[in-house]
């Protein structure tokens, strides 16, 4: 028999199995049809090792489909360590939205999240929320855009302002710790608090994404045993060199890639 998948699960099918009678058997209601990548307008047969996606308009995969998709698209080895990881980020502004984002993207498994502010028109140059969510706490914000996204995600979010005395107990259980802050002042309140009560876990910082210079200026500097600083530490905002998009997002991307590569590879 020969064998096919369908929405990224091994499937075997008898020698004359259509695309439609295929649907029939499996999913009636789908109401889009793609076979190896390629949306299909008609009835055709299908051969071993075919890839199908059966989708129906709207709707939200469960749980179990949304795993099996992803575990695909990322390997079960490298998902199971993804999906089983704790990750906290501090600020959820240009570089935490994105970060929140791009994790839940590829399914972490828990995120606690902190910030105390709302969302301002400002802000929609570089963040990641819309025009209908001006005035709305960023925490509440945060959560509802990535419950869309991946809804199986567990997220915790604390709408407030972060302390010394308040970083460990809500940070206390995370893999990865991300500061992703604007002012000086509070990402050095956070690395010192941090690494005081959890030496052990790694801590990725972020200084120097502002303006609109080559992006290749960003990289990544390892100052201690767990300590990273992605950026290329040393360009602020100012007057002509404000907070970009795009570069503010290539510095948040690589922030969630390392998050990635310690939870996955533990790179030293």
């Amino acid at each position: 028999m020969p064998e096919i998948h369908v929405n990224e699960t091994p499937f075997a099918v008898d020698q004359n199995t259509t695309l439609f009678r295929l649907r029939d058997a499996v999913k009636p209601d789908a109401d889009i049809l793609i076979l190896n990548g390629a949306v299909a307008s008609g009835d055709i047969p299908l051969s071993e090792g075919d890839c199908v996606s059966l989708i129906r308009r709207g709707e939200v995969p469960s749980e179990d489909e949304l795993e099996a998709l992803m575990a695909a698209r990322h390997t079960p080895g490298v998902h199971q360590k993804v999906k089983t990881a704790t990750v906290g980020i501090a600020g959820l502004g240009g570089l935490g939205s994105a970060i929140a984002t791009a994790l839940a993207r590829v399914g972490i498994g828990k995120l606690i999240v902190a910030d105390f502010d709302v969302v301002e028109p400002s802000n929609l140059n570089r963040q990641h929320y819309f025009v209908d969510q001006i005035g709305v706490p960023k925490t509440e914000a945060t959560v509802s855009n990535l419950r869309k996204i991946n809804p199986y995600v567990d997220v915790e979010a604390h709408c407030v302002k972060l302390m010394p005395e308040t970083v460990f107990p809500l940070f206390g259980d995370v893999d990865v710790m991300i500061e992703a802050f604007d002012g000086a002042e509070q990402k050095a309140m956070l690395l010192q608090a941090f690494t005081a009560a959890r030496p052990d876990v790694p801590f990725i910082g972020a200084s120097g994404m502002a303006g609109y210079a080559s992006g290749e200026m960003i990289g990544i500097k390892k100052l201690g045993p767990k300590l990273y600083i992605v950026g290329d530490l040393e360009t602020g905002a100012r007057p002509g060199c404000g907070l970009m998009a795009p570069r503010v997002g290539i510095a948040a991307h690589m922030q969630a890639n390392l998050a990635l590569r310690l939870i996955v590879d533990g790179i030293r």
